[in-house]
């Protein structure tokens, strides 16, 4: 790109003639590459990929790819294809137009994945180094993503719980462990119908593997929680902060009862309670007012409905349209309302009423004593620690920072389009999903440098406001001589000019 001197230049131009060609997308893959240079993503796969007859460094093709997921997520093809020609990405990395193929990326795919653990704990040391990251707190949460086609090469494509509500697909299960900030840690892939509950041990192995013993705090939600696993971490000597299943609730009815709550903010409060069985651990009874509002009208709502259902049913049973109906069938139908309204179906009873070998009724009838307690359940929770901390109010914020990892799910997914999975072999899905996990980290980086120069925490709309800088070649024709051909970068408005000062990029 010409850049500014102090010695002028002067020629004699026709205006008239005066062209702009190859107008590139600038700003977002400019913005994207200082992120990969300023977590030296560049200096880590120099340093362990092996030079080999390669006619491009790989570690441009990984930079390319990842930039890619991060300003634009598309297939390989799409970027070979489309993408990569309207940016000045090539520009930018000294790659040509021409080199870049959707096979050369997919074989970047294979040459990327052997380095997943050694970039992993890199990145935590450049976390440290830039925004003196700490990785006291571990937070640990599973979530899915889903196919498009059969997979039939890869072995751990597997039909289980969808998140995405995507059953009628195969699937992978990702574990991803972020730090108190956000910042992924690391990951792993499991089978796609792996219950969450017996992936942690295998997590804490790993990461144990990987970056060493230190004594760290486990955070993870109910979905994980059993008895074994907190029992596996006690013999280790490990620490946590987990959630508990809904049940468990029971076993206080007493205290939720009681008035001795501490409020801790608006319509929230908290109070350490002990559990007989338990004397090694804390238990924290959270309740939050606006909790209790959604979780009554959801409750309501699927007691309407499955009423209604179930209303319908019983009028044909009098009215005679269902008497000749097989009385399996008519219980399979009742059964799939009671599915469809999970929350309704154990406040609700539904019993039918023979006459001899014919159906007079079905009886309806709400729980009485189960509809109370789960009037005095909603927007209860209960958290349960070892750790030694007395203070409710930080045992309940340590657990709440669990929406860090939450949050970095929902970016993967949306922002930078993990789902749906089109690759079909176990090393390329595994390899897509470490360049997932390499743009999430350079998104999350984005984002506490933006919020460290106060600018808010929304990586997507900066992105969007450095998308419309734009590179282009000014052609001059000259006067005795051939046409100039300037390749400049527009001047950005001013809104965007206060960014890049902001960020003193």
């Amino acid at each position: 790109f010409k850049e500014e001197k102090d010695i002028p230049e002067w020629a004699t131009v026709n205006i008239q003639r005066v062209q702009v060609e190859r107008m590139r997308r600038f700003g977002d893959v400019y913005l994207g590459l200082i992120l990969w240079k300023r977590l030296k993503l560049d200096k880590i796969f120099e340093k362990l990929q092996e030079s080999g007859r390669e006619e491009i460094e790989w570690e441009k093709m990984f930079c390319l790819s990842t930039v890619a997921r991060m300003c634009s997520p598309s297939s390989e093809l799409k970027i070979a294809e489309s993408w990569y020609e309207k940016t000045a990405l090539g520009d930018l990395i000294g790659v040509c137009e021409d080199k870049v193929n959707d096979d050369r990326l997919y074989r970047a795919l294979d040459q990327i994945l052997p380095h997943k653990d050694e970039v992993c704990k890199y990145l935590q040391e450049r976390y440290t180094e830039w925004f003196g990251s700490k990785f006291e707190f571990l937070f640990y949460d599973v979530t899915s993503t889903y196919f498009e086609g059969e997979c039939e090469l890869n072995e751990q494509a597997k039909y289980g719980y969808s998140r995405d509500k995507r059953s009628d697909c195969k699937q992978v299960c990702i574990g991803l462990v972020v730090n108190l900030e956000g910042l992924p840690v690391g990951y792993e892939v499991f089978d796609g119908n792996r219950r969450d509950v017996t992936t942690l041990e295998e997590m804490v192995k790993m990461m144990e593997e990987k970056y060493g013993k230190a004594q760290r705090v486990w955070v993870f939600d109910r979905g994980i929680v059993s008895e074994e696993n907190l029992e596996y971490l006690r013999k280790k000597g490990s620490r946590y902060v987990v959630g508990t299943l809904r049940e468990k609730l029971k076993d206080f009815e007493r205290e939720l009862s009681e008035k001795n709550w501490e409020e801790i903010e608006n319509g929230v409060e908290v109070k350490i309670v002990e559990h007989p069985d338990h004397g090694e651990e804390k238990f924290v009874l959270c309740r939050s007012q606006g909790r209790a509002e959604k979780e009554k009208a959801m409750t309501q709502r699927q007691l309407d409905k499955l009423e209604n259902e179930l209303q319908k049913i019983q009028t044909g049973i009098k009215k005679g349209r269902l008497k000749g109906k097989n009385i399996a069938k008519i219980e399979r139908r009742i059964g799939r309302w009671q599915g469809r309204y999970p929350r309704a179906d154990r406040l609700i009873e539904a019993e039918l009423i023979k006459d001899g070998d014919v159906l007079s009724d079905l009886r309806i009838y709400r729980r009485t004593e189960l509809l109370e307690w789960a009037e005095e359940a909603n927007g209860c929770y209960l958290l349960r620690t070892n750790l030694t901390e007395e203070d409710p109010k930080k045992l309940w914020k340590i657990y709440m920072q669990l929406s860090q990892a939450e949050k970095a799910f929902r970016t993967q997914k949306s922002d930078l389009w993990l789902r749906p999975i089109f690759h079909q072999k176990t090393d390329r899905v595994q390899a897509h999903i470490f360049i997932c996990f390499l743009a999430l980290a350079m998104y999350k980086s984005l984002e506490l440098w933006m919020a460290s120069k106060g600018l808010g925490n929304s990586p997507a709309k900066l992105l969007e406001e450095f998308r419309e800088i734009r590179s282009m070649d000014v052609v001059l024709p000259v006067k005795n001589h051939n046409p100039i051909r300037l390749r400049l970068v527009v001047r950005p408005e001013d809104h965007v000019r206060v960014l890049l000062q902001r960020l003193e990029i």
